[in-house]
Parts: C-alpha cells; structure tokens; sequence
C-alpha cells in the first residue's frame, strides 16, 4: 500500500516537472504544446476512489495553473477528465476484474484498448482545455484544429513515456 502511495507521488512530481520545466516552454509551431502530465490522473490504480482521483486532478491541474499562470484551466480541464475517467472504463471495458492496485496499461488492457483509452481522455482534457481558454465558438474550428494536433504530441510523449518509465507497460 505504501509503496503505492510513494510511486504514485514520484510519478506526480517526475511528471509535473516535465510539463513545468521543460514541456511549458516548448511551442511547436509556435502553438502546440503537449500535456503529459495527465498521464498521473490517466494511469492511477483502477480501484482508487472517484473522489480521491477528482481531488488529484483539481491539485495536480492547480499546479499546472500556478506554474504556467492559467488561472483556473488546467484544473478545470484535468477535474472534467478525472469525472469522466470511470464511466469510460466501464464504456470501453465493461466489468473487468480489476485489482486493488491495478493501473490501467498496456498489459491490462491490450496494446489497442489502452490506446483507445488515453486517446479519448486525453482529447477529452485538450478539447476542454482549448474550449475554456478560447471562449469563442467563431473559432471552433480552431480548437478542433488544436485539440487534435495537440493530442498527437501528448499522445505520442505519453506512450514513449509509457515505454521508457513504466515495467509492466
């Protein structure tokens, strides 16, 4: 249980400087900017307690905002991800045997079904997010555009994360 506890805090601050440090200071094409930090919320143990998972979100969203001073759309994009996080694994997945300590990976849930996973939470977080920073609909268009461009970087850092930092992948 504590080690649970202790890797799960590691994976908090590991992640969260990478964004902070590192990945808030990259613009691709002078506007993308990928989110991995995310991931923290995404792959927590699928039995973790759904109040537990949106006070994560909101703390781990508050740290992205006072850090890259966004007032209030980290948290607000993350906390709607985290709310929709068990009623996706249930749609996606129906009522598998999950662990007590058990995250959602590669080995769980099959090299496609993970993928899926972290597809749809992660559009689902960047299209909040572009939605609540933009607050136009004239440029809809614009924050699919973003959303998607967006969600490949993240996507894409997230799985080489997921190959380079995690054992059972």
């Amino acid at each position: 249980m504590n080690n649970i506890i202790i890797k799960n805090i590691v994976r908090f601050l590991f992640l969260v400087a990478i964004q902070i440090f590192i990945l808030n200071q990259m613009h691709f094409f002078g506007y993308l900017t990928p989110f991995i930090y995310i991931l923290f919320i995404i792959i927590l143990p699928f039995q973790t307690n759904k109040l537990l998972v949106l006070l994560l979100a909101f703390a781990t969203g508050l740290t992205i905002d006072i850090f890259g001073d966004t007032p209030g759309l980290h948290t607000s994009a993350t906390v709607f991800m985290a709310f929709v996080r068990p009623a996706l694994l249930s749609g996606l997945f129906g009522k598998l045997d999950f662990g007590q300590n058990e995250e959602p990976g590669i080995k769980k849930l099959g090299f496609g079904g993970f993928l899926r996973y972290v597809i749809v939470l992660v559009i689902i977080h960047h299209f909040s997010l572009f939605l609540l920073e933009t607050l136009d609909f004239n440029r809809f268009f614009d924050i699919l555009k973003t959303t998607f461009l967006t969600s490949l970087l993240s996507i894409s850092l997230i799985y080489i994360y997921i190959f380079l930092f995690t054992r059972n992948k």
